[in-house]
């Protein structure tokens, strides 16, 4: 017995041993799926996912691809309009399994380093959309038996969906918090929408474990936030000049000694649109305590900017670089999602960010002399 426990043993060893470490594989299943349809493997590259490899399914919805990576890195299996997320680094050996008839895209994922991580994550963040998911059908169904009070029950789930929502996000950002050496917190971050964030992005930035700045997104991900600390209430606002819709520069230490709203909008955002009623009724109510405002468009055309201002009413100032989010206003003030805007103080101090609506009208109110 000792003789074959010790051949066993050996055994064990050389197949380790025989592990090749210079690719790694990526082997999977999926349920109910159609095997006419290909299979794609995507990876990372300059912060972007690219195709890398294709593939068929089997008769029994299997599939596998290879590749090489040194270092781990975020790698994505699509099928159809289903995505899965795996980490994966040369040596690894993972097996993922899919139904594609489940609609939160709930997998099971093994065989890598984070593998056990992703797969709490996955739990973690299908647990909550549950609860998104029974609201939306819940409005869906309700809506269906009558049609003619859509609005009302908008109203009336609104708050509900909001609440879910907020608790996805506070759950995905502990998870991220609490998992800062593991590659799968910066996955879960990268979920969070950045708006009403801000903070939460950084201090999971201050948070992360050295080695994982070694990726490159995680690299830039960190770099971009400390620009974004420069944003956060109680700093003085970066400088810029801006040309005005006229042509004439802009610049912002022009406003010193006013409060001032920086408001990031442009002619095409429907939500943007949506709100400009409500600025126009502040800058109406307190331009005579110290207030203005100015507006910083994304528009590309000059014309459609031009037509929207005088549509709504907008009699500040208005200026823009005509280059939509790559402006260099709008990337010095890490503009991703408009409507967005700053409320500076007239040391120039930020004092409030993306006020709307009876918020902004309550917090002027209070706010100004």
């Amino acid at each position: 017995m000792k003789k074959l426990a010790c051949i066993i043993g050996i055994a064990v060893i050389a197949l380790a041993a025989c592990k090749d470490k210079s690719r790694f594989a990526i082997t999977g299943k999926f349920l109910n799926a159609d095997p006419k349809n290909k299979v794609y493997l995507y990876g990372m590259a300059s912060n972007n996912m690219v195709l890398l490899d294709s593939t068929n399914l089997s008769e029994k919805g299997e599939f596998k691809f290879v590749n090489t990576k040194p270092e781990a890195d975020f790698f994505r299996v699509n099928y159809g309009t289903n995505e899965y997320i795996v980490i994966a680094k040369n040596g690894d050996e993972i097996k993922i399994s899919a139904d594609l008839h489940d609609k939160s895209q709930h997998y099971m994922v093994s065989g890598a380093e984070d593998a056990d991580k992703l797969a709490e994550f996955n739990d973690l963040k299908v647990k909550h959309q549950a609860k998104i998911i029974a609201i939306s059908n819940e409005f869906e169904q309700k809506v269906s038996a009558n049609p003619d009070k859509r609005d009302e029950l908008l109203q009336q789930l609104t708050p509900a969906y909001t609440h879910a929502m907020n608790e996805l996000n506070q759950a995905i950002i502990n998870f991220a918090n609490h998992n800062a050496s593991s590659l799968v917190s910066f996955y879960a971050i990268s979920l969070v929408n950045p708006v009403g964030n801000e903070q939460a992005m950084v201090t999971y930035a201050d948070k992360v474990d050295a080695k994982l700045k070694q990726n490159s997104s995680v690299k830039n991900f960190v770099e971009k936030v400390v620009k974004l600390k420069a944003l956060q209430i109680g700093q003085i606002a970066p400088e810029f000049t801006i040309n005005s819709i006229d042509g004439k520069p802009i610049k912002l230490t022009d406003y010193r000694g006013k409060y001032v709203l920086l408001d990031f909008w442009a002619s095409w955002c429907g939500p943007c649109r949506t709100e400009n009623p409500n600025v126009v009724k502040a800058y109406q109510t307190y331009k005579g305590r110290n207030f203005t405002i100015l507006g910083i468009s994304l528009d590309k055309d000059k014309t459609a900017w031009a037509q929207a201002v005088k549509q709504d009413g907008l009699t500040w100032a208005q200026a823009g670089e005509l280059k939509d989010f790559e402006g260099e206003t709008a990337r010095l003030y890490q503009i991703e999602a408009i409507p967005s805007s700053f409320l500076l103080d007239p040391s120039g101090k930020i004092i409030a960010r993306d006020l709307r609506g009876q918020e902004l009208d309550a917090f002027l109110n209070k706010t100004l002399p």
